[in-house]
Protein backbone atom coordinates (compact mmCIF):
# COMPACT_ATOMS: atom_id res chain seq x y z
CA UNK A 1 0.00 0.00 0.00
CA UNK A 2 1.34 3.50 -0.93
CA UNK A 3 0.95 6.39 0.77
CA UNK A 4 2.55 8.59 -2.33
CA UNK A 5 2.27 12.37 -1.30
CA UNK A 6 4.63 13.83 -3.59
CA UNK A 7 5.01 13.75 -7.29
CA UNK A 8 2.05 13.88 -10.04
CA UNK A 9 1.56 10.29 -10.51
CA UNK A 10 -2.10 10.17 -12.05
CA UNK A 11 -2.50 6.56 -11.46
CA UNK A 12 -2.80 7.52 -6.82
CA UNK A 13 -6.11 7.18 -5.76
CA UNK A 14 -6.78 9.43 -2.23
CA UNK A 15 -8.39 7.30 0.22
CA UNK A 16 -9.72 9.10 3.32
CA UNK A 17 -10.00 6.96 6.12
CA UNK A 18 -11.76 7.66 10.00
CA UNK A 19 -9.59 5.60 12.41
CA UNK A 20 -6.51 4.87 12.62
CA UNK A 21 -6.77 1.02 12.28
CA UNK A 22 -9.41 1.30 9.48
CA UNK A 23 -8.89 -0.09 6.42
CA UNK A 24 -9.62 0.44 2.66
CA UNK A 25 -10.46 -3.52 2.74
CA UNK A 26 -11.38 -4.98 -0.85
CA UNK A 27 -11.57 -1.21 -2.56
CA UNK A 28 -8.08 -0.69 -2.01
CA UNK A 29 -6.87 -4.09 -2.64
CA UNK A 30 -8.92 -3.98 -6.12
CA UNK A 31 -7.36 -0.28 -6.89
CA UNK A 32 -4.28 -1.16 -6.05
CA UNK A 33 -4.10 -4.61 -8.46
CA UNK A 34 -5.99 -2.80 -11.12
CA UNK A 35 -2.47 -0.32 -11.11
CA UNK A 36 -3.24 2.35 -8.83
CA UNK A 37 -1.86 3.49 -6.08
CA UNK A 38 -3.53 4.70 -2.96
CA UNK A 39 -2.72 8.12 -1.06
CA UNK A 40 -4.01 7.41 2.29
CA UNK A 41 -4.96 9.99 4.62
CA UNK A 42 -6.46 10.23 7.86
CA UNK A 43 -8.18 14.04 8.62
CA UNK A 44 -9.16 12.97 11.82
CA UNK A 45 -5.38 12.35 13.15
CA UNK A 46 -4.56 15.32 11.45
CA UNK A 47 -3.58 14.55 8.11
CA UNK A 48 -3.86 17.30 5.26
CA UNK A 49 -6.68 16.91 2.47
CA UNK A 50 -4.68 17.91 -0.90
CA UNK A 51 -5.64 21.35 -2.47
CA UNK A 52 -6.28 19.64 -5.89
CA UNK A 53 -6.69 16.27 -7.30
CA UNK A 54 -4.38 16.88 -10.74
CA UNK A 55 -1.84 14.68 -8.97
CA UNK A 56 -4.90 11.73 -8.73
CA UNK A 57 -7.03 9.70 -10.66
CA UNK A 58 -9.93 10.51 -8.04
CA UNK A 59 -10.99 9.77 -4.60
CA UNK A 60 -12.62 7.55 -2.07
CA UNK A 61 -14.26 8.68 1.60
CA UNK A 62 -14.83 6.30 3.41
CA UNK A 63 -17.16 5.39 6.93
CA UNK A 64 -16.75 5.87 10.35
CA UNK A 65 -17.94 5.75 13.71
CA UNK A 66 -18.93 9.67 14.13
CA UNK A 67 -21.85 11.52 11.89
CA UNK A 68 -21.77 13.87 9.13
CA UNK A 69 -23.69 16.43 11.34
CA UNK A 70 -20.92 16.42 13.78
CA UNK A 71 -19.14 19.67 14.84
CA UNK A 72 -15.51 18.05 14.71
CA UNK A 73 -13.15 20.29 12.75
CA UNK A 74 -12.35 17.39 10.47
CA UNK A 75 -15.84 16.69 9.50
CA UNK A 76 -16.50 20.22 8.31
CA UNK A 77 -13.15 20.69 6.39
CA UNK A 78 -14.00 17.27 4.82
CA UNK A 79 -17.41 18.07 3.32
CA UNK A 80 -15.98 21.20 2.14
CA UNK A 81 -13.33 19.30 0.60
CA UNK A 82 -15.64 17.84 -1.65
CA UNK A 83 -16.06 20.69 -3.89
CA UNK A 84 -12.83 20.09 -5.35
CA UNK A 85 -13.58 16.72 -7.15
CA UNK A 86 -16.92 17.98 -7.42
CA UNK A 87 -15.03 21.47 -9.54
CA UNK A 88 -12.06 19.31 -11.23
CA UNK A 89 -14.92 16.41 -12.72
CA UNK A 90 -12.63 13.43 -10.68
CA UNK A 91 -14.05 10.15 -9.51
CA UNK A 92 -15.90 10.55 -6.28
CA UNK A 93 -16.98 7.63 -4.40
CA UNK A 94 -18.48 7.98 -0.89
CA UNK A 95 -19.02 5.07 0.95
CA UNK A 96 -21.30 5.38 4.11
CA UNK A 97 -20.71 8.78 6.01
CA UNK A 98 -18.43 9.39 2.55
CA UNK A 99 -21.55 9.22 0.85
CA UNK A 100 -23.56 11.42 3.96
CA UNK A 101 -20.49 14.31 3.66
CA UNK A 102 -21.35 14.07 0.25
CA UNK A 103 -24.96 14.55 0.18
CA UNK A 104 -24.42 17.98 2.76
CA UNK A 105 -21.97 19.22 0.41
CA UNK A 106 -24.64 18.67 -2.22
CA UNK A 107 -27.03 20.84 -0.06
CA UNK A 108 -28.99 17.80 1.15
CA UNK A 109 -29.85 16.28 4.69
CA UNK A 110 -28.36 13.69 6.69
CA UNK A 111 -30.99 12.24 9.26
CA UNK A 112 -32.01 9.56 11.59
CA UNK A 113 -34.95 7.20 10.95
CA UNK A 114 -38.25 8.79 12.07
CA UNK A 115 -39.19 5.66 14.20
CA UNK A 116 -35.58 5.27 15.49
CA UNK A 117 -34.73 2.32 12.99
CA UNK A 118 -31.09 1.06 12.56
CA UNK A 119 -29.48 -1.24 9.69
CA UNK A 120 -26.96 -3.07 11.46
CA UNK A 121 -26.51 -6.54 9.46
CA UNK A 122 -27.62 -7.46 6.12
CA UNK A 123 -30.54 -6.25 4.01
CA UNK A 124 -32.15 -6.27 1.07
CA UNK A 125 -32.18 -3.47 -1.62
CA UNK A 126 -34.03 -2.89 -5.33
CA UNK A 127 -32.37 -1.42 -8.18
CA UNK A 128 -34.08 1.45 -9.68
CA UNK A 129 -34.81 2.06 -13.36
CA UNK A 130 -31.52 3.62 -13.56
CA UNK A 131 -29.73 1.58 -11.33
CA UNK A 132 -30.57 -1.37 -13.75
CA UNK A 133 -29.57 0.28 -16.89
CA UNK A 134 -26.21 0.96 -15.02
CA UNK A 135 -25.59 -2.92 -13.57
CA UNK A 136 -26.41 -5.30 -12.18
CA UNK A 137 -27.21 -5.15 -8.62
CA UNK A 138 -27.36 -7.36 -4.93
CA UNK A 139 -30.11 -8.27 -3.59
CA UNK A 140 -28.61 -8.16 0.27
CA UNK A 141 -26.19 -5.92 1.48
CA UNK A 142 -24.42 -5.34 4.68
CA UNK A 143 -24.97 -2.26 6.45
CA UNK A 144 -24.20 -0.91 9.96
CA UNK A 145 -25.74 2.56 10.09
CA UNK A 146 -27.99 4.74 12.11
CA UNK A 147 -28.34 7.95 9.93
CA UNK A 148 -29.13 7.51 6.14
CA UNK A 149 -29.34 11.01 3.91
CA UNK A 150 -31.89 12.79 1.32
CA UNK A 151 -31.63 12.76 -2.32
CA UNK A 152 -29.49 15.24 -3.06
CA UNK A 153 -31.23 17.60 -5.92
CA UNK A 154 -29.78 16.76 -9.26
CA UNK A 155 -29.10 13.53 -8.62
CA UNK A 156 -30.05 10.11 -9.78
CA UNK A 157 -31.57 7.47 -7.29
CA UNK A 158 -29.70 4.02 -8.37
CA UNK A 159 -30.35 1.71 -5.25
CA UNK A 160 -33.74 2.31 -2.79
CA UNK A 161 -34.98 0.18 0.35
CA UNK A 162 -37.80 0.11 2.22
CA UNK A 163 -36.64 1.99 5.85
CA UNK A 164 -33.71 3.80 4.25
CA UNK A 165 -34.83 4.77 0.55
CA UNK A 166 -31.84 6.16 -0.84
CA UNK A 167 -29.44 3.78 -0.67
CA UNK A 168 -27.09 4.26 -4.05
CA UNK A 169 -26.54 7.26 -6.63
CA UNK A 170 -25.02 9.30 -8.74
CA UNK A 171 -24.50 12.84 -9.19
CA UNK A 172 -23.21 15.02 -12.41
CA UNK A 173 -20.75 12.35 -14.23
CA UNK A 174 -17.76 11.69 -11.56
CA UNK A 175 -19.62 11.72 -8.25
CA UNK A 176 -21.24 8.68 -6.83
CA UNK A 177 -22.47 7.50 -3.08
CA UNK A 178 -23.76 4.27 -0.94
CA UNK A 179 -24.69 3.62 2.01
CA UNK A 180 -23.95 0.21 2.34
CA UNK A 181 -20.73 -1.40 2.68
CA UNK A 182 -19.01 -4.35 0.10
CA UNK A 183 -15.48 -3.33 1.11
CA UNK A 184 -15.64 -5.32 3.99
CA UNK A 185 -12.77 -8.46 3.60
CA UNK A 186 -13.85 -11.15 6.44
CA UNK A 187 -11.64 -9.99 9.00
CA UNK A 188 -13.01 -6.92 9.02
CA UNK A 189 -16.30 -7.97 9.17
CA UNK A 190 -15.16 -9.67 12.12
CA UNK A 191 -13.51 -7.25 13.72
CA UNK A 192 -17.07 -4.77 13.22
CA UNK A 193 -18.88 -7.86 14.85
CA UNK A 194 -16.80 -7.54 17.73
CA UNK A 195 -16.46 -3.83 18.21
CA UNK A 196 -19.97 -3.26 17.26
CA UNK A 197 -21.78 -5.71 19.31
CA UNK A 198 -22.90 -2.94 21.88
CA UNK A 199 -25.17 -1.66 18.73
CA UNK A 200 -26.88 -4.88 18.01
CA UNK A 201 -29.44 -4.04 20.59
CA UNK A 202 -30.78 -0.82 18.41
CA UNK A 203 -34.01 -1.11 16.79
CA UNK A 204 -33.65 -3.22 13.93
CA UNK A 205 -30.44 -4.40 13.96
CA UNK A 206 -29.59 -7.96 13.59
CA UNK A 207 -27.50 -9.77 16.05
CA UNK A 208 -23.46 -10.86 15.63
CA UNK A 209 -23.77 -14.38 14.52
CA UNK A 210 -26.25 -13.32 11.90
CA UNK A 211 -23.69 -10.57 10.31
CA UNK A 212 -21.00 -13.53 9.57
CA UNK A 213 -23.48 -16.34 8.60
CA UNK A 214 -25.15 -14.00 5.63
CA UNK A 215 -21.82 -13.35 4.49
CA UNK A 216 -21.48 -17.06 3.61
CA UNK A 217 -24.69 -16.29 1.78
CA UNK A 218 -24.80 -13.56 0.25
CA UNK A 219 -21.35 -11.67 0.06
CA UNK A 220 -20.11 -13.25 -3.18
CA UNK A 221 -22.42 -11.22 -5.14
CA UNK A 222 -22.07 -7.95 -3.60
CA UNK A 223 -17.92 -8.59 -3.72
CA UNK A 224 -18.82 -9.22 -7.92
CA UNK A 225 -20.63 -5.91 -7.59
CA UNK A 226 -17.97 -4.09 -6.28
CA UNK A 227 -15.74 -5.61 -8.92
CA UNK A 228 -18.23 -4.28 -11.63
CA UNK A 229 -18.69 -0.80 -9.83
CA UNK A 230 -15.32 0.18 -9.77
CA UNK A 231 -15.59 -0.11 -13.21
CA UNK A 232 -17.98 2.23 -13.57
CA UNK A 233 -17.01 4.71 -11.48
CA UNK A 234 -12.74 4.57 -12.42
CA UNK A 235 -13.16 3.68 -15.74
CA UNK A 236 -11.04 0.66 -17.86
CA UNK A 237 -11.98 -2.64 -19.15
CA UNK A 238 -13.00 -3.95 -15.78
CA UNK A 239 -11.53 -5.07 -12.50
CA UNK A 240 -12.71 -8.14 -12.31
CA UNK A 241 -9.71 -10.34 -12.94
CA UNK A 242 -8.26 -8.37 -10.50
CA UNK A 243 -10.73 -9.46 -7.83
CA UNK A 244 -8.65 -11.70 -5.18
CA UNK A 245 -11.35 -14.44 -5.98
CA UNK A 246 -10.82 -14.20 -9.32
CA UNK A 247 -14.15 -15.12 -10.39
CA UNK A 248 -14.51 -13.79 -13.78
CA UNK A 249 -11.45 -13.61 -17.08
CA UNK A 250 -12.20 -9.70 -17.65
CA UNK A 251 -9.12 -7.58 -18.58
CA UNK A 252 -8.20 -5.20 -15.31
CA UNK A 253 -9.28 -2.05 -15.12
CA UNK A 254 -6.41 0.99 -16.39
CA UNK A 255 -5.76 3.16 -14.56
CA UNK A 256 -5.91 6.16 -17.44
CA UNK A 257 -9.07 5.23 -18.81
CA UNK A 258 -11.29 7.38 -15.48
CA UNK A 259 -14.62 7.84 -14.61
CA UNK A 260 -16.15 8.34 -18.71
CA UNK A 261 -18.70 5.76 -18.28
CA UNK A 262 -22.23 7.37 -18.72
CA UNK A 263 -25.95 5.50 -17.77
CA UNK A 264 -27.46 3.37 -20.27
Amino acid sequence: MTDGRGGGDSGRILIVLHQEMSSPGRVGQLLEASGFSLDIRRPPLGDPLPETLEAHAGAVVFGGPMSANDRDEFVQRETDWISIPLRENKPFLGICLGAQMLVNQLGGEVTGHDEGLVEIGWYPIRATTEGRQLMHWPEMVYQFHREGFSLPKGAKLLATAEQYPNQAFRYGENAWGVQFHAELTRVMMQRWVVRGAHRFVLPGAQPGRDHLGGRYIWDRHLRQWLVEFLQIVFGGEGVAATDPARESGRKPLHHRQVGRRGLA
